[in-house]
C-alpha cells in the first residue's frame, strides 16, 4: 500500500465485528464540495486537459492518480472479504495482498513500511502497534510495540546521522547522496536478494520469520486478554528485542 496506515479498532485483542469498514490511503478526500479555491484553478486544469469543463468539478478525480483510486478500492474490498471479523493477523494479510494491488512492488513504486494498530476501547488495555520498519510487507515482519515510559530506543532502525556533513545541510545542498539505510533495512535487502536468487533458502528464511511474527502476535493477544494491568517494565524493550532477533536470523 502507498504511505499511510491502517487502524484496527477492537474492544479487546479478540476478533470483533466492526461497524463498517474504512480505508485510509493516498486518495484525495476532497471531491465536489469546495469552500474556497484559487480563482484560476478551473481554468488551469481545463488547459491541462484534466477536466472538460462540462461535468461537475471533482477535485479528487482531477488530481488523483488512477493507481491511488484503485489501491483504495482494493483495500476496502479486501477488508470486506473478511466479513467484518477483523483481527491483527487479518489486517496484516490485507497489507500483504499483492494480487489486489494493496501491496505494490514494481520498478516505479514500492510499498513503504507498514503499520497495524490494535486500539482497545477499554482504556485499561494498552494499544499495540505492529511495525515492519522495512518496505514491502509481503516480505517483512510485523513487530509489536507498546508506548510506555522509558521505552528502549532502537538505533538499528534509525537512519544514520551525518551531523554538519549531511548534504541536506551543506551549501549548496544535496550535492552528494549518502547511504541513509539503517541496519535492519540493509539486512532486509539481503533477505530480499536471497528470496529472488535462491528460492529454497529464501522460503525457509521466510517461514522462520513468519513464525517469529506469529509468536509476537500470540504474546500480544495474551496481554490484551489478561485480567491484570500490564507492567510497563515488561514491554520497554519489546520492539528492541524483536528487531534484534530478526537481525540475528537475517545474518
Amino acid at each position: 500500500m502507498k504511505p499511510g496506515y491502517w487502524r484496527l479498532l477492537e474492544s479487546t485483542g479478540q476478533q470483533k465485528k466492526l461497524q463498517g469498514v474504512k480505508c485510509i490511503c493516498n486518495q484525495l478526500s476532497l471531491t465536489t464540495k469546495i469552500d474556497a479555491e484559487h480563482p484560476e484553478l478551473r481554468n488551469y486544469v481545463r488547459s491541462q486537459g484534466w477536466w472538460n469543463g462540462d461535468s461537475d468539478f471533482n477535485f479528487s478525480e482531477v488530481f488523483s492518480l488512477s493507481d491511488d483510486h484503485l489501491a483504495c478500492c482494493s483495500g476496502r474490498e479486501s477488508l470486506e472479504k473478511q466479513g467484518g471479523d477483523v483481527s491483527a493477523q487479518a489486517m496484516i494479510d490485507v497489507l500483504r495482498d499483492k494480487d489486489s494491488g494493496v501491496c505494490v512492488d514494481s520498478e516505479s513504486f514500492l510499498t513503504t513500511a507498514s503499520i497495524v494498530s490494535v486500539l482497545p476501547q477499554d482504556p485499561s488495555f494498552p494499544c499495540v502497534h505492529y511495525f515492519t520498519g522495512t518496505p514491502d510487507p509481503s516480505r517483512s515482519v510485523f513487530k509489536p510495540f507498546i508506548f510506555v515510559d522509558d521505552v528502549k530506543l532502537v538505533p538499528k532502525v534509525q537512519s544514520p546521522s551525518f551531523g554538519n556533513d549531511d548534504p541536506a545541510k551543506k551549501i549548496p545542498r544535496f550535492q552528494e547522496k549518502p547511504d541513509r539505510r539503517h541496519e535492519l533495512y540493509k539486512a532486509h535487502e539481503w533477505a530480499r536478494s536471497l528470496l529472488e536468487n535462491d528460492q529454497d533458502k529464501g522460503q525457509k528464511l521466510m517461514r522462520i520469520m513468519l513464525d517469529l511474527e506469529k509468536q509476537g502476535l500470540e504474546a500480544m493477544e495474551d496481554i490484551l486478554t489478561r485480567t491484570e494491568v500490564l507492567d510497563p517494565a515488561e514491554v520497554v524493550d519489546l520492539f528492541y528485542d524483536c528487531v534484534d532477533t530478526e537481525l540475528k536470523f537475517f545474518k
